[in-house]
């Protein structure tokens, strides 16, 4: 069953049922790929406008940016519940004899490395919302400048939220190293983009109250 082709209601049905998966990840890139899609609605209310004609290319660059965004963001709904397969197998991997333990424990580190993987593509590409949704602030129509600030802190929600599946699965790698690697990735993904994201929204909220 692919996620993406169910509707609203029932992916929301299944999201709040006790299977495994969609869960944290997968709601995370249907946020941020919300967020996306919010920041292309700007881009589409700003072209054909006379009053925009000179940003007019700079924003079809930006639709097409946000569409691919948009895409991607879909994929990885369905590729977060994909990566939760092989670690849920290897938790069920017997562990009676030393061998078996060694085999579980290689296993098991292979699926939580797969299972970062995906919620990092998400952060990555909600920082890009986020960078996307600071443009059409600027550049879109006034009209719906709100929007571009729901976009910005849509993908900033779904940042943050992707992060905490990194973190839930780096804290049981055996490989220390290799886990504190990812975290600084992570971290350094919500050092920069979750102030941007604020700010945008301080800066719009008192725009937007006057």
């Amino acid at each position: 069953m692919e996620l993406t082709n169910l509707s609203c209601e029932d992916f929301l049905e299944q999201l709040s049922s006790k299977a495994p998966a969609p869960g944290g990840g997968g709601a995370a890139a249907l946020v941020g790929a919300a967020g996306a899609a919010l920041g292309n609605m700007v881009g589409s209310l700003t072209v054909g406008k006379k009053k925009y004609a000179a940003v007019e290319a700079d924003i079809l660059a930006l639709n097409e940016q946000a569409s691919a965004l948009r895409n991607k963001l879909e994929h990885l709904i369905q590729a977060d519940a994909d990566a939760f397969t092989p670690l849920a197998a290897a938790y069920g991997l017997p562990k009676g004899t030393p061998e078996q333990q060694a085999h579980k424990a290689a296993v098991l580190e292979t699926a939580l490395d797969g299972a970062c993987a995906v919620p990092l593509e998400i952060m990555s590409a909600c920082c890009e919302g986020i960078a996307l949704a600071e443009a059409y602030a600027e550049k879109g129509s006034v009209l719906a400048v709100s929007d571009a600030g729901c976009a910005a802190l849509f993908c900033k929600a779904a940042l943050q939220a992707a992060s905490l599946n990194v973190f839930i699965n780096t804290r049981l790698m055996a490989d220390k190293a290799h886990a504190a690697a990812l975290n600084e990735q992570a971290d350094a993904m919500l050092n920069e983009f979750v102030p941007k994201a604020d700010k945008l929204s301080e800066k719009l909220s008192h725009q937007l109250r006057g």
